[in-house]
């Protein structure tokens, strides 16, 4: 079997597993439904009203937002870890997160400090997306603006960290003052949640997810080529600059947009392109990005199966399970540091 086959293979196994991951997460839940019926409900063809509700309005957008959620963090990943050059950049190196939790601490926490303006925008549903998609924007303009003026990219990793450290500062300090139950609405979004999105909202993140992913598939020529240097790359006639704000926009989209709908969800941008790289052998990007979505994507529904706690009514915070799983893959790396070059 020649290497083109073996790729074709592993992907149609990708996509089969996938598909098990997705049906397998529609059928979990603390609500038992039988598979037929799950079935039906999806075509809405059930003849009991209440699972059909519950699958076509809480468990497929979850299983979708699971589906986004993954596939973008795990491209956001790849793309940061090919700028960088560093196995231990994740997507979330820019402070584009940092500013996102920012927004949402200015919101939250910040409705007893500011006056009654900010309790009022709180109430409304939109609230948090607005907040964390400001704040995440804030932050990459800042870092464009920087990039500008920057050209070595460890100097712009290092600056990203801390746009981090500075807008994490600033929360401590709103934490500090805030009430506890303004305090415990922060930490509970800050726990990551797949679960909480409408229909509406969901056609919005894929919009922005989509620009996103179209942006990384036009830098794949340059992200192979800067495997192997800045001036290769410029041999081949390519325009860094030009190539870099293109993936730092693409990989901040999605970021962005992901933290915007699902709060911050640890470790899968990190770990998913390293066990991509292991499972296929390849530094070609062309692979290795449909390779990551599809990975991301059912390392996220696996994910958010085990936090089900199925025929139970508890459901876990999903970066919990995020960092359960993601923690030792990382450990795993860095003992194995041979494997993590590139």
């Amino acid at each position: 079997m020649n290497l083109n086959k073996t790729y074709k293979l592993t992907f149609l196994i990708l996509i089969i597993v996938l598909v098990f991951c997705f049906v397998l997460n529609l059928s979990l839940g603390s609500v038992s439904i039988p598979f037929s019926e799950l079935i039906n409900s999806l075509y809405g063809h059930s003849d009991n009203e209440n699972w059909t509700y519950i699958i076509q309005n809480y468990r497929l957008p979850k299983a979708i937002t699971a589906i986004l959620v993954g596939s973008g963090l795990g491209s956001s990943g790849l793309l940061m870890q090919t700028l960088f050059k560093n196995p231990l950049a994740g997507p979330y190196v820019l402070g584009i997160t940092s500013g996102a939790s920012l927004g949402v601490a200015i919101l939250i926490l910040g409705s007893s400090l500011f006056g009654g303006f900010l309790a009022t925008v709180l109430a409304s549903n939109w609230s948090l997306v607005i907040a964390s998609s400001l704040g995440s924007f804030l932050v990459l303009l800042t870092v464009l603006l920087v990039a500008n003026k920057v050209k070595d990219t460890m100097t712009l990793l290092i600056i990203g960290l801390m746009f981090g450290s500075l807008t994490s500062a600033i929360v401590s300090v709103l934490s500090y003052f805030s009430p506890a139950d303004q305090l415990q609405q922060y930490i509970f979004w800050g726990f990551g949640s797949l679960g909480d999105l409408s229909w509406e909202k969901i056609k919005i993140f894929l919009v922005i997810f989509l620009i996103g992913l179209i942006l990384s598939i036009t830098a794949l020529k340059s992200l192979n080529s800067l495997l192997l240097g800045d001036q290769y790359a410029k041999s081949l006639g390519l325009n860094i600059e030009r190539n870099r704000y293109i993936i730092i926009i693409a990989a901040s989209l999605l970021a962005g947009s992901i933290t915007a709908f699902a709060g911050p969800i640890a470790f899968i941008g990190l770990a998913v392109p390293h066990l991509t790289r292991q499972l296929f052998k390849t530094s070609s990007h062309s692979i290795l990005l449909p390779a990551v979505i599809l990975f991301g994507a059912i390392l996220m529904l696996v994910c958010d199966s085990i936090a089900q706690l199925p025929s139970s009514d508890y459901t876990l915070p999903i970066n919990a399970i995020t960092s359960l799983i993601g923690a030792p893959v990382v450990i795993w790396l860095l003992v194995r540091k041979k494997q993590m070059s590139f």
